[in-house]
């Protein structure tokens, strides 16, 4: 339900802990679901954390991956997709989470650069250490590619006015300082 609060939990593969941090939900498109972090949001993870000083949109598709879209990001950061399993929701009585399986792979946009996938070296090292089904592998390389295209040519959600809209509503909801 839009307003609510959201837990976003991403493990690693076999379950080792990786990013965790809350949202509010927004609302939900033909894309899937948007969950907001206005800036002030703490992002953590086993020997990292970080507050953001910029608002920025997640969605969270019924597909294998995970898209972030910062607005005045600091570095230029843009467009942040971590390939995935696919997000999982769950609501219990502390609320809603939706978890997934970060693997590796990343599409990454900045202002002023083309967009490329990232962490390709650290995707082939895990697959054969963690033993990453060849099936699974498969998939992954393949999403990347097309998330990598439609960034490209900037196709919904990625043409740039879908996340400016779930921004404009996450904007509506943050105090102004």
């Amino acid at each position: 339900m839009p307003g609510e609060p959201v837990r976003v939990r991403a493990t690693k593969w076999l379950g080792q802990p990786h990013w965790e941090f809350d949202g509010i939900r927004l609302g939900a498109d033909a894309h899937g679901d948007w969950v907001g972090f206005p800036s002030g949001t703490r992002f953590a993870r086993p020997g990292n954390a970080f507050v953001a000083t910029w608002d920025s949109v997640s969605l969270f598709p019924r597909a294998g991956w995970a898209a972030a879209f910062n607005a005045d990001h600091p570095r230029g950061l843009g467009i942040y997709v971590d390939l995935a399993t696919v997000p999982e929701w769950r609501a219990d009585a502390s609320g809603a989470t939706v978890s997934y399986v970060d693997l590796d792979l990343d599409v990454v946009e900045r202002a002023g650069a083309p967009a490329f996938i990232d962490d390709e070296d650290e995707f082939a090292e895990h697959a054969e250490a963690f033993g990453y089904p060849a099936d699974l592998v498969a998939r992954v390389r393949a999403d990347a590619d097309a998330v990598l295209r439609a960034v490209q040519r900037r196709e919904p959600p990625f043409d740039g006015p879908t996340a400016a809209g779930w921004l404009a509503r996450l904007a509506e909801r943050s105090p102004v300082e």
